[in-house]
């Protein structure tokens, strides 16, 4: 590596300016006069989209030929960690041969509506999931010496006025959510690069968020990589870079560079600033260079038929009444919809790909087996088509199964534009409604990016979720009908019955200057559990042609300090005649708490293939942060000591197996008492309960009772503690019949104060 201090040292103000800003609409910029060279950057994240120097960003001209695999909506519900590393892999080695020297992704912000248009670039409404994907995928793409460009950073939820919007959200939701989805990869996998995101953050620009680049990113989180602008989200480059925000990108055609230089001279920036975006910037381009592997191929058949492999681990059984899955190819079939002949497997924007081959379920359908097919409707025209709707109804009839392949069109969901509503087309659902009519067994198989209402999931016998499953979703599909593939995903995101159900409904997407969010923590299955709502399907929710047992569920320990790491262990049985894949959810309980906390969180996952009979024992770790909560009091997370729950689940609604922990604390939130210091908060301090107990004993606080009044015949014991639970410490003054003094009170404080000092 070169010494970049040396070299920014021989650069003018102008080169160092000019480093911080694009070359052209791909390119960081060359410096010919010191041989340093530029970086291409290109889409991502599920294939690679590299354009030309004229390329456009938006896709209407032509990027190169290139594999489109699964989505992220698909990818995040195969909850397969390996999977999305091998995924990386590939792409990193495509960026090699392309000589891309960083790709844009993973895209992990939360899904916090169903509506948002992006979603399906997104991987969860759960913000360990999403981290945990996203780090293996980023682990993968970097283990090919290409960096990655985590995004959107942060609170970029929806499309809808988001180079304008701010996101309005308090501390606590912001860390415990938002943040966290990008927290574990940014601390585990070190991503070469961050994008931030367009939106404004409580009132300030992402791109110039010194709170969010700086104080959290650097500062708390340790990242040392450079933080690059998404294309044409800077709003005012010198407050921008001040704040963290090293390269803009694309070129500003030297506008902007020009500010940088103007404010040095002036005096309003520090050249030290320039300087540190340089290094950082350099640093990455200089390590994207040396590990730059001239001889590398990009084999796009191979990596086809990747991608059908990957599309098979993804695939969701949401419905399989009376087991009419899988199907025998002796049956004879009705195949139904646009989507059997022409897949939507992708969707619209920055990362579309120029896919150089497409597989679609018809194209696997092998000579001599008995099948019809019907195209059901036209999806460029929400518009009921009664000659292909009948046409359909008459195949179905003759039939043993019809197999219906439905979703969204392109144009219900696109980066750019959020859904107006969570229905798929008329034309549609009308469809399945007439075929069910005249045949009893019917399938539907989803091409979508985001959850949908199902108004005739009641009258279908099989339902596959097969997400944006990439340009080889056919032959997945194909895999998993006819059981060459057991299916094994669950879903990352709950499906609520309507639009109306989701948290987000009346903050969304915002008016014309800001969103709030309203529902704070309660995002997803966190509020639809507590709230014990009716959900089409939970989060973590997916059906298999096996059946898992799980048994044995062990804790290393009874009682743990919040700084210890408690190893969780549960054996898992493949109890059916196939040969399966589960995955098992860890999630966390906390029994009790001062804090309104959701009546469950995933803390944990894995998944595990078994031959039929075969048992293996799956082991997990959880540290302080799977107990924790943020605590804007302290401004970071923290443990209240008490019970917690373990437990092992199916989904976030199938709890199977819990044992109880009880956790203490290193550290306890009061860090002083005084007069207005509630009863309850001191009781359960271990450092000072017996100091209040003693109080409570020599008949502080006994609502008159000893004195003959009413109180000891119309309070109970149990009353009594509830009242004192929020009751202040000052009250002893007119609780206790004089017997506690001021000047007794100060000195039962000091005597706290000390203790809690030690």
């Amino acid at each position: 590596m070169k010494d970049l201090k040396k070299l920014i040292s021989e650069m003018t103000l102008e080169e160092k300016a000019g480093i911080c800003s694009g070359a052209d609409f791909w390119h960081t910029k060359a410096v010919e006069r010191l041989q340093i060279p530029d970086m291409m950057m290109s889409d991502g994240p599920h294939g690679l989209r590299k354009q030309d120097l004229e390329g456009d960003h938006l896709g209407v001209n032509d990027s190169i030929k290139a594999v489109c695999f699964p989505a992220g909506c698909a990818m995040a519900s195969s909850f397969d960690r390996e999977l999305l590393h091998r995924v990386g892999e590939t792409l990193g080695k495509e960026c090699q041969a392309e000589n891309v020297g960083v790709i844009l992704g993973p895209a992990v912000n939360i899904k916090r509506s169903p509506l948002c248009g992006r979603n399906f670039e997104y991987y969860s409404e759960d913000p360990y999931a999403a981290s945990e994907i996203a780090t293996a995928h980023i682990e993968g793409v970097q283990s090919q010496n290409v960096g990655t460009s985590i995004k959107h950073f942060c609170l970029n939820n929806q499309e809808t006025r988001r180079m304008s919007i701010s996101a309005e959200v308090d501390e606590r939701t912001m860390h415990e959510i938002y943040l966290s989805a990008f927290e574990g990869a940014v601390k585990n996998a070190k991503p070469w690069t961050v994008m931030c995101s367009y939106n404004r953050i409580n009132g300030v620009f992402g791109s110039e968020n010194q709170e969010t680049l700086t104080d959290i990113l650097r500062k708390r989180w340790g990242y040392e990589g450079f933080v690059v602008s998404d294309w044409s989200a800077v709003n005012d480059r010198v407050p921008g870079l001040k704040a963290g925000l090293d390269l803009e990108m694309p070129s500003s055609f030297g506008e902007n560079d020009a500010l940088i230089v103007e404010a040095v001279k002036k005096g309003e920036l520090d050249e030290a600033v320039v300087d540190q975006a340089v290094e950082r910037i350099l640093n990455i381009v200089y390590r994207a260079q040396e590990g730059r592997k001239e001889n590398a191929v990009f084999d796009r058949d191979a990596d086809h038929e990747l991608a059908r492999e990957i599309a098979g681990e993804t695939l969701v059984l949401l419905k399989n009444e009376d087991h009419i899955l899988p199907l025998s190819k002796e049956q004879k079939l009705a195949v139904i919809g646009k989507y059997a002949k022409k897949p939507r497997f992708q969707g619209g924007g920055s990362s579309h790909i120029n896919c150089h081959k497409v597989t679609a379920f018809l194209d696997c359908l092998e000579e001599g087996m008995d099948y019809v097919y019907a195209q059901g409707y036209d999806d460029d025209r929400d518009e009921i088509n009664e000659q292909m709707i009948t046409e359909a109804v008459e195949a179905a009839k003759d039939a043993a199964v019809a197999v219906i392949f439905a979703g969204l069109p392109d144009n219900f969901e696109s980066e750019g534009y959020d859904r107006k509503h969570m229905r798929m087309p008329d034309c549609q659902n009308e469809l399945i409604c007439r075929v069910t009519e005249v045949q009893k067994n019917v399938i539907v198989i989803l091409h979508n990016g985001s959850p949908v209402e199902m108004p005739w999931i009641s009258e279908v016998k099989g339902v596959i979720e097969a997400y944006l499953g990439g340009q080889a979703v056919g032959g997945a599909e194909y895999d998993v009908l006819f059981g060459r593939i057991n299916p094994s995903g669950k879903l990352s995101e709950t499906f609520p019955l309507k639009l109306s159900d989701n948290p987000s409904y009346l903050n969304f997407p915002g008016g014309q200057d800001t969103v709030e969010y309203k529902e704070g923590i309660f995002v997803g299955y966190r509020y639809y559990d507590f709230k014990e709502m009716d959900v089409l399907f939970p989060f973590g929710y997916g059906l298999s042609y096996t059946d898992f047992a799980y048994s044995n569920l062990k804790l290393d320990k009874e009682t743990m300090k919040d700084s210890d790491t408690l190893t969780v262990s549960v054996d898992v049985t493949n109890t059916g005649k196939m040969a399966g894949k589960e995955v098992i959810e860890v999630y966390v309980r906390d029994l009790e708490s001062s804090a309104v906390r959701p009546v469950r969180e995933l803390k944990e996952f894995a998944k595990v293939a078994l031959e039929p009979g075969e048992t293996k024992t799956v082991t997990f770790a959880l540290s302080k942060r799977a107990f924790a909560y943020y605590e804007p009091r302290v401004h970071d997370f923290y443990v209240e000591p008490g019970d917690f729950l373990v437990e092992i689940g199916r989904s976030s609604r199938d709890i199977v197996l819990s044992e109880k922990v009880t956790v203490t604390g290193t550290y306890l939130l009061a860090d002083h008492y005084d007069e207005n210091s509630l009863i309850g908060d001191a009781m359960r301090d271990e450092r000072v309960s017996d100091i209040v107990k003693a109080l409570m004993e020599n008949g502080f606080m006994d609502f008159g009772g000893s004195e003959g009044g009413s109180g000891s015949e119309a309070i109970s014991k149990d009353m009594m503690a509830a009242m004192f639970e929020y009751t202040p410490l000052r009250s002893g003054l007119s609780f206790s019949n004089g017997r506690l003094k001021r000047a007794d009170l100060q000195e039962v404080l000091k005597k706290m104060n000390e203790r809690i000092k030690k």
